[in-house]
């Protein structure tokens, strides 16, 4: 955690990936982001992965380092109470995000006749008002054709437009509270989670790739597009991942290898120029059977040391298990992490935000709330709530602290 942003609040009402790890960054960069649930939890407090005794590590990891209250929101004393939370006066409050529709009790025009100088960003599926998740928005853009061989299509396991949203989130958070401060005005922003895929995908020139050229991506295997890259097996069976986009990665692979005769040769005859990395990726296929020699002659071992050595940009292949296991970039060694005692799951190995900001000292990762663990404080000290009105609140059902079971 590193304190960039203290003094902001958010309120973030959210379920799934995209929004809760956007309050997620904020909140690891000091922001203050209080989450709001259903008393018991919402409906990705429990999901998958869970441990033995049924706790969410996914819900716990999409939170760290937030402030939890526990409200029954469908009753109208909880919508109030939610709703005055969010509209709550100060310069650095009244920045609300959710994924949740913008209807009824959250509709953007009532909240803000609270608070006119409101921020609220809402997450929708696609523009049209309809419901989508990333594996549903990936198929719709065709990149899963590219993963297959071209006509059965292959999902991809990460859920990239959910991470890249939840990071659109914090952005836009952060550029209309930077508007709020210039102008005194606040605003809706609306982000729809295909829309980030759609963007990205003419970002990358994969639309332009279509329209202009009238020459749509094909698939590629494990080839890199547009470059040279591929997997190789060594003699003991390890593989590992080579690049070479640059002109001195692609040098480290032709002398590593030493193959610059083979690879000379191979450019005269194909009439190309390998210092052009197009040329490099039209001769891919001839190119991986000439460094599959040197690869399958090293053990892993050898072929790393060498590697290195040489400059190469390369990868080993390695499941989850041997990175959490064995890896040092995945450990305490690497200062991202640390570990970290999660209330009522133990304690592991947890992240705190990539970025490494100078002017502050980074420090231990704070976990994810217990469910309600700050219900009491945030009507106190942010309501100004007196004990007497929490303690109505909770025999009334509205609001509910920590589970002692949690």
């Amino acid at each position: 955690m590193q304190h960039l942003l203290d003094g902001l609040r958010i309120v973030e009402g959210s379920a799934f990936i995209a929004a809760p790890s956007g309050g997620m960054t904020l909140a690891q960069l000091g922001a203050d982001v209080i989450r709001f649930d259903m008393i018991g939890g919402g409906i990705d407090y429990r999901r998958w992965p869970v441990t033995s005794e049924g706790k969410s590590l996914y819900w716990h990891s999409l939170n760290k380092g937030k402030r939890s209250i526990a409200v029954d929101f469908k009753k109208p004393e909880g919508q109030e109470l939610l709703t005055q939370l969010i509209t709550a006066p100060g310069e650095s409050a009244g920045i609300f995000s959710t994924n949740f529709p913008s209807r009824g009790w959250l509709d953007q025009e009532k909240l803000r006749s609270r608070r006119e100088d409101l921020i609220y960003l809402n997450l929708v599926g696609d523009r049209h008002g309809g419901s989508a998740l990333d594996y549903t928005v990936n198929s719709k853009i065709g990149l899963p054709f590219l993963s297959g061989d071209g006509s059965t299509p292959v999902n991809n396991a990460f859920p990239a437009w959910d991470v890249i949203a939840g990071q659109h989130i914090a952005l836009g958070l952060l550029a209309a509270e930077r508007y709020r401060r210039t102008t005194g005005k606040g605003q809706f922003v609306k982000l729809a989670l295909a829309d980030v895929a759609l963007a990205t995908m003419g970002h990358l020139a994969y639309i332009p790739e279509a329209e202009v050229n009238g020459d749509p991506r094909q698939p590629s295997g494990n080839h890199i597009f547009g470059t040279f890259g591929h997997d190789f097996a060594c003699r003991d069976g390890r593989r590992v991942m080579i690049v070479g986009v640059s002109p001195n990665q692609w040098k480290a692979i032709v002398k590593v290898t030493a193959s610059q005769r083979q690879v000379s040769e191979l450019e005269q005859s194909l009439n190309l120029d390998f210092h052009n990395e197009g040329d490099r990726y039209k001769a891919r296929e001839q190119l991986k059977e000439i460094f599959a020699v040197w690869f399958g002659q090293q053990n892993f071992p050898e072929a790393c040391e060498a590697l290195d050595a040489a400059g190469a940009c390369w990868g080993p292949y390695q499941t989850i298990e041997e990175m959490v296991s064995s890896d040092i970039d995945c450990s305490e060694d690497n200062p991202l992490f640390s570990r970290v005692e999660q209330p009522g799951i133990g304690t592991y190995l947890m992240p705190s935000n990539p970025l490494n900001f100078t002017a502050t000292e980074r420090e231990d990762v704070k976990p994810a709330p217990l469910l309600g663990q700050h219900t009491d404080e945030i009507l106190a000290d942010t309501l100004g709530l007196s004990s007497s009105e929490i303690a109505h609140l909770h025999d009334a059902v509205v609001v509910a602290g920590p589970d002692p079971v949690e």
